[in-house]
């Protein structure tokens, strides 16, 4: 049914509203015959921010990725939010061709009255919240086919699990990027179209092998040649093997057309550490700080802050104590992850559980605020430490 003008302005004066106050032009709305069918879920409303407005405009894709008993994540090509069902009190009209006041005023016509009919309707919609990526499942997808080298029995049965990029993309619940630097922080390679993690005893071998070749060639860690290094090590093992691991233990940089390596004795030492603790519960700290600094190349220090979220130090403990706790094997969750801490030790210093946490922190969201919201704080011995706000079982 289409309105005439003075039906218009007989329900203006019903409304007592005053047509000086208003626009000129008027809308009818009216519902289509599939209204009704429409609402039914034939779609859904999204809200997005401008950035993510931006980005569809632009012609750029997002995808949702999440299995059945995962909650639906939105990924765009650098960020992942979280996608939750918002309710509102006013009912949502979905009207094709709809025209906002700005775009009325502008249109010059001699009819003021506008037609539309409403295609769908909605009391809720999806809004998205920007969250970390979880990507915890990646490192557990890779581990599940570790490489141990070319030789290895396990290359030999092709059974085993294998992702490529592809598979990545459609299982993890994180956007293409970060997806990508995680990758890089697990040292993940791609061999034959498919990303690997190294065994470890493989890669502390590898690494063996160059830091061997660089005492032996009496090389400086900060200038270590790649084009000699594959030559030398490449009858031992295959030479993209070797850059790979060059390229997780030092930064890659050219000089004179030569490409030189800079190896970085922190993530030496670190590992280093791991490959002592992993097959020890505990370890005596004065006891291990001996051995590491033994094991470690020679010119290279060793010191605790280099184990940060790697390994935990019991100064509680008579002897004091070290030992493995990897950041990585913690809960994503946050709450679980607080839980899983404060299980571990009652008590905890902002220096010592920083590590353990610091990946938890969300945009604009500080180490403070977690620790505020989720553990309570107090002095012993002068100094401040924190406890879990609920009980532990």
């Amino acid at each position: 049914m289409r309105r005439t003008r003075d039906e218009v302005d007989a329900t203006l004066q019903i409304a007592k509203l005053n047509p000086a106050e208003l626009l000129p032009a008027v809308q009818c709305l009216g519902f289509s015959p599939g209204a009704s069918a429409a609402a039914a879920g034939d779609f859904y409303l999204l809200e997005l921010d401008p950035a993510l407005c931006q980005e569809l405009e632009a012609g750029r894709s997002m995808v949702i990725r999440g299995d059945k008993d995962e909650q639906a994540v939105l990924c765009s090509k650098d960020k992942t939010y979280d996608l939750k069902v918002a309710g509102t009190s006013n009912m949502l009209l979905v009207i094709p061709g709809c025209k906002t006041p700005d775009q009325l005023k502008m249109e010059e016509t001699h009819c003021n009255i506008f037609h539309s009919e409403i295609f769908g309707f909605s009391n809720n919609y999806w809004e998205l919240r920007r969250c970390r990526p979880k990507l915890k499942k990646l490192k557990r997808l890779l581990m599940e086919n570790t490489y141990e080298g070319p030789d290895s029995q396990k290359e030999k049965d092709s059974s085993s699990s294998k992702y490529t990029t592809e598979d990545l993309l459609d299982q993890i619940q994180a956007s293409e990027e970060e997806i990508m630097a995680q990758l890089r922080v697990l040292n993940a390679c791609e061999i034959g179209g498919y990303w690997r993690i190294l065994e470890f005893d493989y890669e502390m071998k590898l690494l063996n092998h160059i830091t061997q070749l660089v005492d032996s060639e009496s090389w400086s860690f900060t200038k270590v040649p790649l084009n000699v290094c594959l030559q030398e090590l490449g009858p031992l093992e295959p030479e993209e093997m070797i850059e790979h691991c060059l390229n997780c233990y030092g930064r890659r940089y050219t000089e004179e057309g030569e490409i030189y390596f800079e190896l970085s004795a922190d993530k030496i030492c670190r590992t280093t550490a791991q490959m002592l603790l992993q097959n020890a519960v505990k370890f005596n700290l004065a006891e291990f700080q001996e051995v590491w600094q033994q094991s470690v190349p020679e010119g290279m220090v060793t010191r605790l802050d280099q184990l940060q979220g790697l390994a935990l130090v019991d100064r509680q403990s008579r002897p004091e104590i070290i030992f493995l706790l990897k950041v990585e094997d913690l809960p994503e969750d946050t709450q679980e992850r607080f839980n899983r801490l404060f299980s571990l030790r009652e008590k905890w210093t902002g220096e010592d559980i920083a590590p353990y946490i610091q990946d938890l922190c969300g945009e604009k969201q500080t180490i403070g605020a977690l620790l505020t919201k989720y553990s309570r704080s107090s002095m012993q011995n002068g100094v401040k430490v924190y406890n879990s706000r609920r009980p532990i079982s």
